[in-house]
């Protein structure tokens, strides 16, 4: 993975790792059991995806409530006098109609043939309040852009209130090839005969892939370890092999 470096200016705070808190917004302890709810961290692909990219830590004392009214967005704050550190302030803007902006006071460098990618933070994915803030995706090449991050959220549906509180962590960077240049094609015949046989497999082994792993939540939604399993011994596996 490439080295990504940052610097934090004002009242910023350092970017880290995306987490996915048990308890937090990752679910409860629930074990993997008979009659648990489940959480979105029994999920392995989700906690796996959401771990790959950092997250941004909301900096500031004041707590910021974003409504949209009669159409055009409302951005709740006392944010109180200008700190005049050279920063905009407030450092959240409405940005043309049903969109806001914000000045992050943060600046990621990444090496060359790299960029970074704004995201939602996952816990927009797991909150059932709605009041996860939306960040729109965008693509910034920072191996030669130094400017600190300018980025726009969708402002939220009606009804529903976007609240940034402080210590919470509100979107998400991903650092990816700056041209992937990706190329799509068909499997081949014998390719996509391998590939069924292979599910054929984990279909006709999932019995013992999955034993002692299966249960059935409060919602009555079977849930089994097959896949934790394959991937376990998949990492396990010398590279190469």
């Amino acid at each position: 993975m490439p080295l990504v470096k940052y610097r934090v200016i004002g009242p910023g705070l350092a970017p880290q790792q995306t987490q996915v808190p048990v308890p937090g917004w990752g679910g409860q302890p629930q074990p993997r059991a008979d009659g648990s709810h489940e959480q979105v961290w029994h999920c392995t692909p989700f906690s796996e995806g959401a771990k790959y990219g950092l997250e941004l830590i909301y900096p500031f004392d004041q707590e910021l409530r974003v409504r949209t009214v009669r159409g055009k967005v409302k951005l709740e704050a006392d944010w109180g006098p200008d700190p005049e550190n050279g920063l905009m302030w407030p450092p959240f803007r409405s940005f043309g109609e049903g969109y806001y902006s914000y000045q992050s006071v943060i600046d990621l460098k990444v090496p060359h043939g790299w960029a970074v990618r704004t995201e939602p933070h996952p816990r927009f994915y797991a909150d059932s309040t709605d009041t996860t803030p939306l960040a729109v995706p965008a693509m910034i090449r920072t191996e030669w852009w130094p400017m600190i991050l300018f980025v726009i959220f969708k402002s939220p549906p009606k009804g529903a209130t976007h609240i940034f509180r402080k210590g919470e962590p509100f979107m998400q960077m991903m650092v990816i090839p700056s041209d992937p240049q990706l190329q799509l094609e068909p499997m081949g015949e014998e390719e996509s005969a391998e590939r069924e046989l292979q599910s054929r497999r984990i279909r006709d082994s999932r019995p013992t892939l999955s034993e002692n792993t299966t249960w059935l939540s409060s919602t009555n939604t079977v849930f089994d370890g097959t896949y934790r399993h394959l991937l376990r011994a998949a990492k396990a596996r010398p590279e190469g092999a």
